[in-house]
């Protein structure tokens, strides 16, 4: 999946308490388009479906972390202040 692991967008839900219905609703996407992304049934999903989704993650506190800044691609919480 392009430069974003599934499992990073549902951890990152889950990191700021959002439910799929939530997010789909905050970018303007399908819930099943969501699900089979966050599945990973979607092998090349759209660059501009990949960047909605983490411009909405990032403006919620979402920092994504690629594999080389952690053990593998992983999610945090942006530091306040």
């Amino acid at each position: 999946m392009t430069d974003m692991d599934p499992r990073q967008i549902r951890a990152a839900r889950a990191l700021v308490g959002w439910s799929r219905d939530e997010l789909a609703a905050a970018i303007g996407m399908a819930v099943r388009t969501l699900a089979r992304l966050e599945l990973g049934e979607t092998p090349y999903p759209r660059v501009a479906t990949i960047t909605a989704i983490r411009t909405a993650l990032e403006g919620a506190g979402v920092e994504f972390l690629a594999a080389g800044e952690s053990a593998g691609p992983g999610v945090r919480l942006r530091k306040v202040g």
